[in-house]
C-alpha cells in the first residue's frame, strides 16, 4: 500500500497536458487504489491452468540506508502485435501477434530525476530480459506527447514500430474528476544484442 501511494504522489502526479497541477485527495485515493491494482496484477505470482508464459518482474531502484523507493520499472511477457504499421489500420491476427518482453511504469521519483535513474533502470530490465529471459529485444509504449521519455528511449536504442491514434488514458481533472481521454501510443523496440549487464537493484514486490 504504501508504495502504490508514494508512486502516484511522487511518480505519476498531474503532468499530463490538460490536467491538473496537483491531485485532490480524492484522486490520490482512486490513482493510488488502482496503481495497486496493477502492479498486483501485472507482477505478483501468477498462478492458473493457463498455458501461457507469464512471467514478470517489477524493478525497484532502492537509496542506500534509507530504502526509500527511487524509481522503479516493470517488465512482464505480453502479446505484442509487432507489424511496422498504424496500429489503427493493422488488423491483429495471428501472424502479427507474437508473446514478447513488454516494459512499463518506467517512474523516477521527482527529486531523483536528471541524474540517471531512469537510464540504469531501463538498462538494468534489459538485462534480465536478454540474460535471464534469454530474449534479444525488448518493447515498450509511450505516450506520443512524452516527449522526454520517447527521447530517452531513442537515446537508448529503442525505434518506433508503430503508434495508436485511437488510445485513451486516465487524466486528473481540476474539478476534482479523473477523465479518460485520447491520446496517441508509440510502440518501440530495441535489439538487446549488445545490451551489457548491470547489476545494480533489487527486485522485491512489497505487498
Amino acid at each position: 500500500m504504501m508504495f502504490g501511494t508514494q508512486f502516484v504522489s511522487s511518480f505519476a502526479g498531474a503532468s499530463k497536458p490538460g490536467g491538473t497541477k496537483s491531485l485532490s485527495s480524492k484522486q490520490n485515493k482512486l490513482l493510488t487504489n488502482q496503481q495497486i491494482s496493477e502492479f498486483r496484477k501485472r507482477y505478483a505470482q501468477r498462478l492458473g491452468k493457463s498455458q501461457l508464459d507469464r512471467r514478470s518482474e517489477l524493478m525497484l531502484c532502492l537509496e542506500k540506508g534509507t530504502g526509500e523507493v527511487v524509481g522503479c520499472a516493470g517488465i512482464e511477457l505480453d502479446n505484442i502485435n509487432n507489424k511496422k504499421s498504424n496500429r489503427s489500420n493493422v488488423q491483429s491476427t495471428a501472424s502479427n501477434i507474437s508473446r514478447k518482453p513488454l516494459m512499463s511504469n518506467l517512474a523516477v521519483g521527482k527529486q531523483y530525476r536528471r541524474k540517471g535513474v531512469a537510464e540504469d533502470l531501463v538498462l538494468a530490465t534489459e538485462a534480465l530480459v536478454r540474460n535471464q529471459w534469454g530474449y534479444e529485444e525488448c518493447y515498450l509504449f509511450v505516450e506520443k506527447k512524452n516527449t522526454p521519455a520517447i527521447k530517452l528511449y531513442r537515446k537508448l536504442g529503442y525505434k518506433k514500430v508503430w503508434q495508436d491514434d485511437d488510445a485513451k488514458t486516465i487524466t486528473p481533472k481540476d474539478n476534482g474528476s479523473i477523465d479518460t481521454t485520447s491520446t496517441t501510443i508509440i510502440c518501440m523496440k530495441k535489439n538487446l544484442s549488445s545490451s551489457i549487464f548491470i547489476n545494480m537493484f533489487n527486485r522485491i514486490l512489497p505487498f
